[in-house]
């Protein structure tokens, strides 16, 4: 299934806006990701229905939702984790939902590398990188040791990032490689 590039041109901007707001403010607001997730589908399902019929409506309709669904799950388990904000999860998923499972899981790969690249660099620029690499591994170990073993890691040792900037990142390089004339 090619990809228009209407959708890829809405990701990236769709994406910037978030990267913008969460830099600034640390929340992606629900209307720009609600929205793309909610009429995504539908805006796939519309196209293929004009081209090629009903039948070719709902498989694209399917597609879309499966990408919601496959763009989500990583970050639904980072935020089950408490590791990860909500904005970052409904983001992805309408992610998944413009660009179906295979373009989405691609930008959300290229998020992932980005954002662990990027944040290592910070931590070690801050001098918190080997500290951070510390509590992650504890948090690792700790389901796996005894109980009065385990150590809990209090609040403020944990390290916040927002992916806002990543997904943004993440988004261009996918929808570059995916451009299609």
């Amino acid at each position: 299934m090619v990809l228009p590039v209407q959708f890829l041109m809405a990701a990236v901007l769709i994406t910037a806006a978030a990267a913008l707001i969460d830099w600034r403010t640390g929340h992606i607001p629900n209307g720009l990701t609600l929205g793309p997730l909610a009429v995504a589908p539908l805006l796939h399902a519309i196209l293929a229905f004009r081209e090629q019929g009903i039948t070719a409506a709902g498989m694209a309709f399917g597609w879309s939702a499966l990408g919601a669904i496959a763009c989500g799950i990583a970050p639904l388990l980072i935020w089950l984790a408490n590791g990860g904000g909500g904005g970052d999860l409904k983001l992805m998923a309408a992610l998944g939902a413009l660009l179906g499972p295979m373009v989405g899981l691609e930008a959300e790969t290229y998020m992932f590398v980005g954002a662990t690249l990027y944040s290592m660099a910070w931590m070690a620029y801050r001098g918190q990188l080997l500290r951070t690499l510390g509590n992650t591994m504890m948090l690792v170990v700790n389901p796996f040791l005894p109980k009065e073993k385990r150590r809990e890691l209090p609040e403020a040792m944990m390290t916040k990032l927002r992916f806002g900037p990543s997904i943004f990142a993440g988004t261009c390089l996918a929808a570059y490689l995916n451009w299609r004339a």
